[in-house]
């Protein structure tokens, strides 16, 4: 089975200014992924991090595309957890939170993370924002270094 998980190199990126945006709605489980999310940036040398918080998931891609808009951050970390529930909510939630997120990226085309959880229950929401390193908040936060490495890269050649 191939690796998936984004890269851990040494990134050149410890000037740029990142926000991460993390959802209130399941704070238990957004917490675990913000955690790991700054975890991962302090490892590479990335200091100039503003938090912001949103009521839920749904709020996500507003509040990504605002920071965006600001001029001041060259990358976005989306943070939020849905768990499925007895009604068709989970879907519309999911559906348009994940379409919104994209669109900021590719509007502003700006690295934009995706660190939404979406899980069927909580046990899997928990294995999956822990200290460990299935945190998808590191996740998201390695997913940006990558990008802004990469998009870094493409500018630099001539």
């Amino acid at each position: 089975m191939g690796e998936f998980r984004p890269q851990e190199g040494n990134f050149s990126v410890g000037d740029s200014r990142i926000a991460v945006v993390t959802a209130r709605w399941n704070s238990e489980i957004t917490e675990g992924l913000r955690k790991g999310a700054l975890r991962a940036l302090k490892r590479h040398n990335v200091e100039a991090v503003e938090d912001f918080y949103v009521p839920g998931a749904f709020e996500l891609p507003l509040a990504a595309q605002r920071a965006a808009l600001t001029g001041r951050f060259d990358a976005v970390i989306t943070l939020g957890c849905v768990i499925r529930g007895d009604t068709p909510h989970f879907d519309y939630v999911c559906a348009e939170t994940t379409r919104g997120i994209g669109e900021v990226g590719l509007q502003k085309n700006m690295p934009v993370a995706f660190g939404l959880l979406t899980t069927d229950n909580l046990q899997q929401a928990l294995e999956r924002a822990g200290d460990n390193q299935e945190n998808k908040g590191e996740e998201a936060a390695l997913t940006v270094l990558e990008m802004l490495e990469l998009f870094k890269s493409m500018q630099d050649k001539k």
